[in-house]
């Protein structure tokens, strides 16, 4: 290490010596425009043409694949928030599964509301279950055609909300 130093500083690249300072930008060549200014020629030039916002939401038609990726994206999020959230509230809050199963029982919920809470947690995670399967089945370069997106789509949405009910009834 000591060498290195004691080469660069014989050379003039030591950051300790100011007055060697314009060694180091000796070899810089010259920038013709700063990226401010390049971004700002390309918002000017997109106003000047009169172009949206590109990609934007409102360009897009909406189809049933685009919107199940969608939701497989947010199902995804909220299972594992939800799943972080329970995993957390199970480790700081006080009193044991049987306590919170009690007190759930003690509101006198009603089978209706109870039935829609079962379908409202078995939904996301069916829809993924089943939307993670035909995912795999891209994966191996199966299903790509138009037709098959859609078949394997409306497919996979009746599967879940049939799954959903089921759960629900239980």
């Amino acid at each position: 290490m000591a060498l290195l130093l004691r080469t660069l500083a014989r050379q003039g690249v030591c950051i300790s010596r100011p007055a060697y300072s314009s060694v180091l930008y000796r070899h810089a060549a010259p920038m013709g425009t700063t990226a401010k200014e390049e971004m700002n020629k390309f918002w000017s030039k997109n106003a000047r043409l009169n172009r949206p916002m590109s990609p934007h939401l409102t360009i897009y038609k909406w189809s049933v694949p685009m919107m199940m990726s969608v939701t497989h994206r947010g199902t995804g999020v909220g299972l594992s928030g939800a799943i972080s959230a329970f995993a957390l509230a199970a480790l700081v809050l006080p009193g044991s599964y049987p306590y919170y199963l009690d007190l759930i029982h003690s509101l006198s919920i009603g089978p209706f509301l109870i039935g829609l809470a079962k379908f409202g947690i078995a939904f996301p995670v069916s829809y993924h279950t089943y939307n993670g399967i035909r995912h795999l089945w891209w994966d191996i370069g199966k299903g790509f055609k138009i037709p098959e997106v859609y078949r394997t789509g409306y497919t996979v949405i009746i599967l879940s909300v049939l799954t959903s009910i089921g759960v629900a009834f239980l």
